[in-house]
């Protein structure tokens, strides 16, 4: 108890530090958020800082004896640390997202205790490991969102840790969630530095990771039952998202201002708020999954989260978010009359016969917008 106590404590202040020392090098090396439109670029080594703490605290743990992981949890923290270094080549450079599913993929494969649970449900795990992973990256489109939910969801996966007495288990959630918070001191909005590919996709393998261990032993059914919970939100979005890029006619992979965060800033939401109000939502799914993990409500339970899930989803589809595209009227002739034919001269406004000015440029009513 002690030790979890000191080894949080270390995380968050060691991760506080690394994030405001990484955010100079990000800067000078260009590793900035491209998409989001900003004042500023926002450096993106708050990944690297969180991803740093989490292993040293817990290796260092693990070394000295007083926390050991064992090697079930060593191997998912190795694999964690293989994902977020495939989540830093995307921050540095474009990697498509195939690659980075395969990637995690493989990594995810490779921690499953297939053993416990089985082939069939080891695979049914490798998805679902795979799922979250991205989805928690996709819940990195708004200031501080990832790193919030993120927290939550570690002391509720911590929980069932111990509920299992997974000792190791349990330290290793419990020094992320710390080390997510001292992260988040320096990613509240205004945010000074980004999580990234990087630390989300970190966060959301080892989360998913460790609450795939947590059900091995019970049945299918059940299992389902608590993860979905314990997830909710990164799953609303993904599902959001899907839906609506697909009744807009939109590709998967092209982004936009569609996702739970945006939806809830045009709402007239405030940037805090669009990140408070998800975190309230991730907290009620994961004290539903909790309890129903410890026996203290019926597994009904992940119906009312289901529900609840689907009616939110289905409200934030209503809100406008793609711009509205006016049509271009089309030219359906030639002009025949000497008068009227256009000349351009180093792109300088022409005269016609009339003699009346005419100018290149697009009018503004004619300007489409970028949604």
């Amino acid at each position: 108890m002690l030790y979890g106590i000191v080894a949080a404590t270390t995380a968050l202040l060691l991760a506080a530090v690394l994030t405001a020392l990484l955010r100079v090098p990000a800067l000078r090396l260009g590793v900035v958020e491209r998409r989001r439109q900003r004042q500023r670029p926002l450096p993106l080594f708050g990944g690297v800082a969180v991803v740093l703490a989490t292993c040293a605290v817990a290796v260092a743990g693990d070394r000295a004896g007083v926390a050991p992981l064992g090697s079930g949890v060593g191997r998912l923290l190795a694999a964690g640390a293989a994902v977020s270094a495939l989540g830093l080549i995307a921050d540095l450079r474009r990697v498509k997202a195939r690659v980075l599913v395969a990637g995690t993929a493989v990594a995810a494969a490779w921690v499953v205790p297939y053993d416990e649970i089985g082939v069939p449900a080891g695979l049914l795990a490798v998805c679902w490991i795979v799922f979250v992973a991205v989805g928690y990256k996709a819940l990195d489109h708004a200031d501080a969102l990832a790193g919030t939910v993120g927290v939550v969801t570690a002391f509720g996966v911590g929980a069932c840790a111990a509920a299992e007495v997974m000792d190791g288990l349990a330290v290793l959630l419990s020094v992320l969630a710390a080390a997510l918070t001292g992260f988040l001191m320096h990613n509240w909005p205004p945010a000074r530095v980004g999580l990234g590919a990087c630390g989300s996709l970190f966060a959301g393998f080892v989360l998913a990771a460790s609450a795939v261990f947590t059900q091995a032993g019970y049945g299918l059914a059940s299992s389902a039952g608590v993860l979905f919970p314990l997830t909710a939100v990164a799953s609303a979005d993904v599902l959001l998202v899907v839906l609506s890029r697909r009744l807009a006619g939109r590709p998967l992979l092209r982004g936009g201002p569609d996702h739970l965060a945006h939806r809830l800033r045009r709402l007239g939401l405030t940037p805090q708020g669009a990140t408070v109000l998800p975190g309230i939502g991730a907290f009620a799914g994961v004290l539903v999954g909790v309890l129903m993990h410890i026996g203290w409500t019926a597994e009904s339970g992940v119906f009312w989260v289901g529900a609840g899930t689907l009616i939110v989803v289905l409200l934030l589809l209503r809100v406008p978010v793609y711009g509205v595209r006016r049509p271009v009227p089309a030219q359906t002739g030639r002009a025949t009359q000497a008068g009227r034919v256009l000349s351009t001269q180093a792109g300088r406004p022409v005269s016609t016969q009339a003699g009346r000015p005419v100018s290149t440029q697009v009018s503004g009513h004619l300007r489409v917008r970028n949604g």
